[in-house]
């Protein structure tokens, strides 16, 4: 169940790195942009905060990457702290997402679907 727990943690840590060189690295660009479905105006008097938002995902998927190493290589305890906080943490704003922007579901299903498996599936290998 560990493996399995660490599978998808993984895809969300990719996922969110990925995220994160959207929105801080190409916010602007017209692939990026067709991605979020905004304007090149809209990009461009986004694009502070897209950058700082980036930040929060990429910090997310630093965490759940750090909690992945101790829980493959050094202190479940640690790890499966680690991992709630960053992959639970991304579960949780995918709600949000969800809860306040209903038309953005299927982002929003994308951005939690991983990271709450994961964190499921190492609760129950950790009981």
């Amino acid at each position: 169940m560990t493996v399995l727990a660490l599978i998808f943690v993984g895809i969300a840590v990719l996922m969110h790195g990925y995220i994160f060189v959207m929105e801080s690295l190409q916010w602007t660009h017209p692939r990026t942009r067709a991605t979020f479905g905004i304007s090149a105006a809209e990009a461009e008097a986004t694009k502070e905060m897209a950058f700082n938002q980036g930040f929060y995902n990429l910090f997310l998927a630093i965490v759940a990457a750090v909690g992945m190493g101790f829980t493959a290589f050094g202190d479940a305890g640690v790890g499966l702290a680690l991992v709630l906080a960053g992959a639970g943490s991304m579960v949780a704003a995918g709600a949000v997402l969800l809860l306040s922007s209903p038309d953005k579901a299927r982002p929003a299903v994308i951005q939690l679907a991983a990271p709450l498996i994961g964190c499921v599936a190492l609760i129950f290998a950790n009981l």
